[in-house]
Parts: C-alpha cells; structure tokens; sequence
C-alpha cells in the first residue's frame, strides 16, 4: 500500500483524488489547500488541512497546484527524507531540499467530466535512481502508459500538447460561433471532428491534411476570407492557411 498526500484540488489535484481513492493499492493520508472552502468535497473521506505545517508523512508527496505556487510551496514542505512529486508539465525537475520528482498525466482536465486514466500518460522524472521505482509502482498502479520522460522532453510534450489540444479547442470554439451566427447546429461538425482526430492519431497528420490551402484553391480561399466579419478571425485563417502552404511548399 502506497501512502500519498496531495497538495491541491483544482482539476489535476481532484481526478487524481478520485483515482487514488478507488485504487486498492494507494491510500491517501491527506489532502492540503490554503482555502478551507476548497477542501470541502474531501472532507468526509479523507484528513483534510489548509496548513503546510499540519502535513504528516507519506511515501510520497503529490504537488497538484497552479505552476506559480508550485516552486514555493515545494519549498515550504521539503525535508531531504521526503519524496515530493509536482504534477506540472511546463517546470524543471526542481531542486529543493528534498527528494525531487515529477509525477505529470498528460491530459486536459475538467472537473465535473470522467476521465479513464488507465489509458492517460503518465510522464515521471526523478532526481533519484531508487525513487523511480517508488514513482512508478504508484502511476502503474492507476495507469497502463507509464514513460520516464526528462525535463527537457516533457517541456516539448507540454508545448505539443497547447498546439493539440488547447489551441485546436479554441478553434473548434471558433468553428461554433461561425455555426452560431448562422443558424447552424454546431453539432453537425462532430462527425468532422472525430474522423480527423482518429486520423491525427493513426497517422502522421501532415500526410492526412486537407483543404483548400493544402490545394492552393485561391477562390475558396478569398471566398472564406470575404465571409469571415471578424479581424481577428480572418488574421487566424490567414495565418493557418500560410502555414499549412508553408510546411506543403504551397504558395498563397
């Protein structure tokens, strides 16, 4: 049995609760927020405390908060005996007084929105040899993609990561107000949707791209730019379009 605390509940911190406290092979000793409020839907299933100081031990401590408290908090908490474990995936492998670790799932997270996690990456990284077998006995118990990724690799996994995922959402939000502004369910898209994101993955997505920047079709082109009312949505298609000729050897 792996004893763990957890540091946070924002939508990392929470899915990550859920999964440890289902798991037959972790328990979780405590969960930590500064905001009592926050700790409210944790507080009739485990210790809760808004107090650093009130931490008690555990085979290791999981860091679940927003990149700009992480390296302080670490800071607060270390011991050289402790096995502190940040769940970001932008920062180093830090190097406080303690046993560093990284401990990151590589995965856009809601709260109130199931995720399985036995098919979510986990991407771990330890200062110490003998602490990854610690590191990756708990993330093999809650997932079965489990890599040993450097700090540098998971910096670039992270950046690969806005492009696919938080940017392509943005557009998709794009794409709904275009729906929007025409009377059309947006929901007529999600075939589109699925298709290219189940070729993106089965395939290199530079050989499956399509459209009419891919084919240099300069009247649907022009005709999309002169529907398009918003600047700022025109500047985005302008750009992506460049882009795609780009990487294709097109020219606009």
């Amino acid at each position: 049995m792996i004893q763990i605390t957890l540091l946070g509940t924002g939508n990392v911190a929470t899915h990550l609760f859920k999964v440890f406290h289902t798991s037959d092979n972790v328990k979780i000793n405590q969960v930590y927020n500064h905001k009592e409020a926050s700790l409210s839907p944790f507080k009739n299933l485990v210790k809760t405390t808004t107090k650093l100081e009130e931490l008690e031990e555990s085979d290791i401590f999981i860091v679940a908060l927003k990149d700009d408290f992480m390296e302080e908090t670490i800071k607060k908490i270390a011991k050289p005996t402790r096995l502190i474990a940040h769940s970001s995936g932008s920062l180093p492998l830090l190097q406080e007084n303690c046993r560093n670790a990284v401990f990151y799932p590589l995965q856009t997270f809601s709260k109130n929105t199931a995720v399985d996690f036995t098919e979510i990456p986990l991407c771990l990284e330890t200062e110490f040899e003998k602490d990854y077998a610690i590191l990756e006995n708990l993330a093999k118990s809650i997932s079965k993609k489990v890599f040993s990724i450097s700090t540098s690799q998971r910096k670039s996994l992270h950046l690969s990561a806005v492009f696919v995922c938080n940017f392509v959402n943005h557009l998709y939000s794009i794409g709904e107000d275009l729906c929007k502004e025409n009377q059309v369910p947006y929901s007529i898209l999600t075939s589109l949707i699925t298709e290219t994101a189940q070729k993106a993955t089965k395939n290199s997505p530079a050989q499956v791209q399509t459209g009419p920047a891919i084919r240099n079709d300069r009247e649907t082109i022009n005709r999309h730019l002169s529907q398009l009312s918003s600047a700022n949505f025109k500047e985005i298609y302008t750009l992506l379009t460049q882009s795609i000729q780009d990487k294709h050897g097109k020219k606009l």
